[in-house]
């Protein structure tokens, strides 16, 4: 579905982003394989993991390069894109898939703590995109297809800088699909459950916490690629500034925000009346909005 394009997939040395990398070449794109090839937390480096990866597409008849840029860094960024073009002539879609986790409690976390995960997650998201969309523009075509998280779209315990970057890159993407649509050029986001080292650390001190996670396992980050691939192939175009999670073998288009109840009063509100009327008026929605959420809250990524 994608043959003949170049791709991009960023944090591709292992997990969700490998098996994106993998099933992009198995489906017929040359992909740029990009990874730093650090620890959880961002620490480290090395050329290994990514690699792995491209002899691992070379060895199956693929076309693969490596790159060990890093996408927090706006000119590092750049020659990740630089290296699809040198290497391939072109670039035609995008897969921001880089991330870390710094988890900590919102009243313990640490400003680096904080900085550091946004530069990754949302910052990387937007330098390689805007590296990116330069060529988009000047071809008239170009997929962009990010990954956020349950996290952001709902919210988790300990992640609060996480969870920030993750709805962020919701807002970057459909911005971006607004902008660029004009020049045929398609923004979408995918927030996948699948098992990786981003949630290994689960506790499983239980037989319920093992059940759980015995269940998460289930969930291969191979199962996530199919949409990845087909997000980045021309049988998308008509699709732009979505969000889909992927479960297992389920596909969700996840709704975008909307006003589910309103409250109009002729003479305006006083605080004592919001208290009174509205907030009344409006509690019955707030359970519905947990119910809906109770369906994609457990095991975010």
């Amino acid at each position: 579905m994608v043959e003949g394009k170049v791709v991009v997939v960023t944090g591709a040395g292992g997990g969700i982003g490998r098996d994106i990398a993998l099933a992009m070449a198995a489906h017929g794109a040359k992909v740029v394989v990009n990874d730093i090839g650090a620890a959880l937390d961002g620490a480290g480096g090395s050329a290994g993991p990514v690699q792995q990866v491209v002899d691992e597409i070379r060895a199956a008849g693929g076309q693969a390069v490596p790159s060990t840029d890093s996408v927090a860094d706006a000119a590092s960024a750049a020659r990740i894109v630089e290296c699809a073009v040198e290497s391939f002539g072109r670039i035609d879609a995008v897969v921001n898939n880089a991330g870390i986790l710094r988890d900590r409690f919102f009243h313990k976390m640490s400003v680096d703590e904080w900085d550091s995960v946004l530069k990754v997650h949302l910052y990387g998201a937007y330098y390689v995109s805007r590296a990116a969309a330069t060529h988009f523009k000047e071809q008239e075509s170009g997929a962009l297809v990010h990954m956020t998280s349950t996290s952001g779209l709902i919210g988790n315990f300990g992640q609060a800088n996480y969870a920030a970057a993750k709805l962020g890159i919701v807002a970057l993407s459909k911005s971006i699909a607004l902008d660029m649509q004009k020049f045929k050029v398609r923004s979408n986001c995918i927030a996948p459950f699948a098992w990786s080292r981003m949630i290994g650390a689960i506790p499983t001190d239980t037989d319920e916490q093992r059940a759980r996670v015995d269940k998460i396992k289930q969930m291969t980050p191979a199962k996530v690629a199919p949409l990845a691939v087909y997000l980045a192939s021309d049988a998308a175009a008509a699709v732009n500034g979505q969000v889909f999670s992927v479960r297992n073998n389920e596909i969700s288009l996840i709704s975008q925000p909307r006003p589910v109840r309103s409250v109009h009063r002729s003479e305006g509100w006083t605080p004592q009346s919001i208290a009174e009327h509205a907030m009344p008026a409006m509690r019955a929605s707030f359970f519905d909005l947990d119910r809906s959420a109770d369906v994609f809250s457990w095991d975010p990524v």
